[in-house]
């Protein structure tokens, strides 16, 4: 006969840890990835959503588009900023990225 006999191995208590022994690398994949790309979205959304809870009128702000201006009135969904003297344009909330400290725009 050209064919040998194959015998199966045994599952032995070596077996239980060696299930997770492979799953110890995708666990660690996950950790990783949370402490370096998810974990720090969630506090910078976090930080956006306070600023944009306390913006108020009179606040200087530089909105997504690069525009800067003074805040004159703030509604529920849309801002509206004064870009320059008798100026104003309506943006939306979430638009607004920094709010800068007061007298930025004193010379501009």
């Amino acid at each position: 006969m050209m064919i040998s006999l194959a015998y199966a191995q045994t599952a032995g208590a070596a077996d239980a840890s060696g299930g997770f022994m492979q799953l110890l690398p995708m666990i660690l994949m996950f950790g990783v990835l949370w402490f370096l790309m998810i974990r720090p979205q969630m506090k910078k959304a976090k930080e956006h959503k306070a600023l944009l809870a306390a913006l108020q009128k009179g606040d200087e702000v530089v909105t997504g588009g690069g525009l800067t201006g003074r805040v004159t009135k703030v509604g529920e969904a849309y801002v509206h900023v004064e870009i320059a003297e008798g100026v104003e344009v309506v943006v939306q909330k979430p638009s607004v990225v920094i709010v800068l400290p007061k007298g930025s725009l004193k010379g501009v």
